[in-house]
């Protein structure tokens, strides 16, 4: 994550060095909110697999073949593949989006949108499509190594900072082709699904090149207007569920989850109309009053989230279970208080008010802080003074007149 963070602020640097500045500071502090709450949910491990790959491996392998560098490169080739064909259905079916939409909710296009990744997930159907690895006989533990690289590898190409790439471009996933995947242009909805080589696209009938004449506008078609990652993850499956619940026929009822992403029952779109953009070249992006102190705020707010989640992460084992359970809880009460209040939501100092009485009860059960004393005898004392500020500076900000830019 400080990686990531690094190359973040380089981008940014480097858009303003260049005149061309991709990255909006509220924008962003969501892109690494949601990333934050990701890596929380895969760290505690909170998903259920439906088939495993090691169950896989060892009931149904063909061959059992020592480690190579043969068999990493059939992995990567696997996990590629699967990748393409899990992207494509989380497009192409309304149920499935609701776990992709979080990656494509940003209307900006840079690398801090990388870390836009679900938490909306928690049964995972799709390892079956490793079954081909898994009947050459490729180890688990080779799958283990392989996929933090494979997922790592996209991280570079969410940028516009980034031409074309000359022959590259015919083989892997470049700056280019990911512009396009992720632009609500007619011409580039719904293609590009490749994470690492681009000719699954091309083989499959999904392949379109960035056009000189059609700049790319991202997002998507219905904006979330919230930088609150976790609302995101999951207003499609709540409008899927609204949708089922007021539709006449019981047939709608069902076939609203297989149907094509955004497919609604005729009567219900009447009745309860969505907005949607229906030009993609006309419209404002979603941005909220920021003046010199909030924005302030939110950055220091930003850091010691990063403080908090490191110190779980650095720590996982000494504080145990159930208490990174009780952790991880407070840290997605920290970002939903956290981006209420960036939302400008007259409501936010409730969410607060519950993170400063979870954080009080985890201070009073935990020896101070999840035995955070240990490295300094005051650092439990500013953990519960930040808690009682963050308050404090919800209830000053919540107001629109305490955050109006500084030209207003």
């Amino acid at each position: 994550m400080p990686a990531f963070l690094v190359l973040i602020l380089l981008e940014k640097w480097w858009g303003i060095y260049k005149g061309n500045d991709t990255i909006r500071t509220m924008d962003m502090v969501s892109s690494l909110t949601s990333g934050i709450t990701n890596s929380t949910k895969d760290v505690l491990g909170l998903s259920i697999a439906v088939i495993s790959y090691n169950w896989m491996v060892t009931h149904w392998a063909i061959f059992h073949i020592e480690s190579s560098v043969w068999l990493y490169i059939i992995a990567f080739f696997a996990l590629d593949l699967t990748g393409y064909l899990v992207h494509r259905i989380d497009h192409e079916f309304n149920f499935f989006w609701n776990a992709h939409i979080i990656h494509h909710s940003s209307e900006d296009f840079n690398l801090a949108c990388a870390l836009r990744q679900s938490i909306s997930t928690f049964v995972r159907l799709f390892t079956i499509f490793l079954l081909p690895a898994a009947l050459l006989g490729v180890p688990t533990q080779i799958i283990a190594v392989v996929a933090p690289l494979h997922l790592f590898a996209q991280f570079w190409y969410h940028t516009q900072h980034i031409d074309r790439m000359g022959w590259l471009e015919k083989i892997i996933v470049t700056p280019s082709h990911h512009r396009v995947h992720h632009a609500i242009n007619p011409e580039y909805l719904d293609k590009n699904y490749g994470q690492i080589f681009i000719f699954w696209d091309k083989w499959l009938g999904t392949f379109q090149e960035e056009l000189p004449d059609v700049k790319p506008v991202y997002g998507i078609t219905r904006p979330v207007r919230t930088w609150n990652p976790i609302k995101i993850n999951f207003m499609h499956l709540w409008l899927l569920i609204k949708d089922a619940w007021h539709a006449r026929n019981w047939s709608d009822k069902l076939k609203i989850w297989f149907m094509p992403t955004g497919w609604r029952p005729a009567d219900v779109a009447e009745k309860y109309p969505v907005y949607k953009i229906e030009d993609p070249y006309h419209f404002e992006k979603y941005e909220t009053r920021a003046g010199k102190a909030f924005t302030i705020w939110v950055w220091a707010q930003l850091a010691i989230l990063l403080l908090m989640i490191s110190y779980l992460f650095g720590n996982i084992a000494n504080i145990g279970s159930p208490g990174i359970f009780y952790y991880g809880l407070f840290i997605y009460i920290y970002v939903y208080a956290f981006t209420e209040l960036m939302d400008g939501n007259p409501k936010a100092w409730a969410w607060e008010l519950l993170k400063l009485s979870i954080g009080g009860w985890l201070m009073w059960n935990t020896k101070g802080w999840f035995g955070i004393e240990q490295l300094h005898p005051i650092l439990p004392y500013i953990i519960g003074s930040y808690l009682f500020v963050s308050f404090l500076l919800c209830i000053y900000f919540r107001k629109d007149s305490n955050r109006v830019p500084a030209m207003a």
